[in-house]
C-alpha cells in the first residue's frame, strides 16, 4: 500500500474566492505511482472549505453570493468579540460558518492511476476569508 500527502500552497488575492485546484490533486495523483485506490483532499483552516461543482465562472459567483446572502458578514455574532483564550479579537464568524455550510473535505477514487470524477466535476478550494497564504492537503492512497 501507497500512502503520499501532497501539501498544496494556495495564495488566495480576494476576501472571498473560488479557487480551482483540480489540476493540482490530478498531479499529486499522477505523482503518487497509485493506480487505484483514493485521495481524500482536506483544507487545514476553519475559514476556508472545499466544494466539488461544475467549473465554470458564473457558477463560482453564484455560489460566493448565495454564500454572502446566507450568512452576512454584519451580522450580531457571538464570535464578534475579543476572545481572551488567544488575545485577539473575533471578527470572521462569516467565513467558519460559510466553511460549516460548504464544508471542509472531498474524496474521490483512483483508477489507473488517474482521478474519477464526472466530466464536469471541478475542485475548488473556497476562500472565505483571504487574502491569505492557505494549505490543502491532498493524501493520496492505495496499490501500486
Amino acid at each position: 500500500m501507497i500512502i503520499k500527502l501532497v501539501r498544496l500552497k494556495i495564495q488566495s488575492r480576494k476576501s472571498e474566492d473560488a479557487i480551482n485546484i483540480t489540476a493540482q490533486v490530478e498531479e499529486a495523483v499522477k505523482n503518487s505511482g497509485v493506480r487505484n485506490g483514493l485521495v481524500n483532499i482536506l483544507t487545514a483552516h476553519t475559514s476556508s472549505g472545499l466544494l466539488v461543482t461544475e467549473g465554470i465562472p458564473c457558477l463560482e459567483e453564484d455560489i460566493l453570493t448565495h454564500l454572502a446572502r446566507l450568512v452576512p458578514e454584519d451580522e450580531s455574532y457571538h464570535h464578534r468579540r475579543y476572545l481572551d483564550y488567544d488575545g485577539r479579537l473575533g471578527f470572521n464568524a462569516d467565513a467558519h460558518l460559510k466553511s460549516i455550510l460548504g464544508g471542509i473535505h472531498c474524496m474521490f477514487p483512483i483508477e489507473n492511476g488517474e482521478l474519477v470524477r464526472g466530466s464536469r466535476q471541478t475542485v475548488y478550494f473556497m476562500e472565505y476569508d483571504g487574502p491569505l497564504e492557505r494549505t490543502c492537503m491532498v493524501q493520496v492512497m492505495g496499490e501500486a
